[in-house]
């Protein structure tokens, strides 16, 4: 199979992934209708990770795609190697194809002294030979103007409300908020899903205590109603568990819970299949491996939507129009 896509003139659109999440480049490829660039990535004895390319990559708009996965501090060093390799391999552009983005929760300054590193792996992309960054559901979005170039923020809603549709009564739905800051999220779910109230859960958190959140109350109309809580990632499951206990004790039908990224991070299994939740809806972005996985779990692809996304970016096309001219 071809590795790359001929372009206008002598243009090739060539794709290439580390090791983070193999099945998903996979899928990606397949999607696109191409086979992955060869590529020969290892360790030495001494952890340090070495990559090559095993195809010229000359004149090439490469997009060379990594999920930010655990150890994320690995798979974001082979990335930003992967994309010095093909800067200096004279690739026409580089885009570092991102669908989760490593650091993203340390966007901005809680207390004194500590970093802005989602600020900083966008530094580090560009000082590395990244014209550009895609990525998906950024857990904020001033993320994109962390990155001095284009940044496609891409959106996993279709995917899911796509789904979602077919889980839940359109007609007895609320669309539940984890917390006050995602409502504007939970409005534009509410819209997909044909004008549905919202309600949103109140939570307190210790910023000194990572992963950790208390969910207090929920504020809106849930009794009765099958509610839909909607969230950028689920972790350790924490807080996601008791917003749906909060939900369900305040007289809802049912809780599916949809969210992009199943980071899914250990007790998350447990605690999710405990909390009561009909159903977790989340995308692979991450790889989620047998362990991770329990029966309410549902995982949707999203590598049509990556493919769709790469090839408007190649032919010069509109991202935008892939959300209705809302992303």
């Amino acid at each position: 199979m071809n590795t790359s896509i001929p372009g206008t003139g002598a243009r090739n659109l060539v794709l290439a992934a580390g090791r983070a999440h193999p099945e998903l480049a996979d899928a990606v490829a397949e999607e696109l209708g191409i086979g992955l660039l060869p590529l020969s990535a290892y360790d030495f004895a001494n952890s340090e990770t070495y990559v090559r390319f095993g195809e010229s990559v000359r004149g090439a708009d490469i997009f060379l795609l990594q999920s930010h996965t655990a150890p994320v501090n690995q798979w974001l060093m082979e990335h930003l190697l992967m994309v010095d390799a093909a800067k200096r391999a004279s690739a026409r552009t580089v885009t570092a194809v991102t669908p989760f983005y490593g650091y993203a929760r340390q966007d901005k300054k809680s207390r004194g002294r500590e970093p802005i590193s989602a600020r900083l792996v966008a530094d580090l992309l560009r000082t590395a030979g990244a014209d550009r960054i895609m990525s998906v559901d950024l857990h904020t979005a001033q993320i994109q103007g962390f990155f001095n170039g284009p940044v496609d923020h891409l959106w996993a809603m279709p995917v899911l409300t796509e789904y979602v549709r077919t889980r839940v009564d359109t007609s007895n739905v609320t669309v539940v908020s984890p917390d006050a800051g995602r409502i504007r999220v939970a409005e534009q779910w509410a819209e997909k899903l044909g004008g549905s109230p919202l309600a949103f859960v109140h939570k307190t958190r210790d910023v000194t205590r990572p992963n950790q959140a208390v969910a207090n109350r929920v504020v809106g109309d849930v009794e009765g109603r099958e509610c839909v809580l909607v969230d950028d990632l689920i972790d350790t499951g924490g807080t996601i568990a008791e917003a749906v206990k909060v939900v369900m004790d305040a007289g809802a039908k049912s809780v599916l819970v949809a969210a992009t990224h199943g980071v899914l991070s250990d007790p998350a299994g447990q605690r999710l299949s405990e909390c009561g939740v009909s159903e977790v809806v989340v995308t692979d972005t991450l790889p989620i491996s047998a362990d991770k996985r329990f029966d309410r779990l549902t995982v949707l692809s999203i590598a049509p939507l990556l493919a769709r996304a790469i090839r408007e970016v190649f032919d010069d096309g509109s991202v935008t129009s892939l959300f209705d001219g809302n992303s």
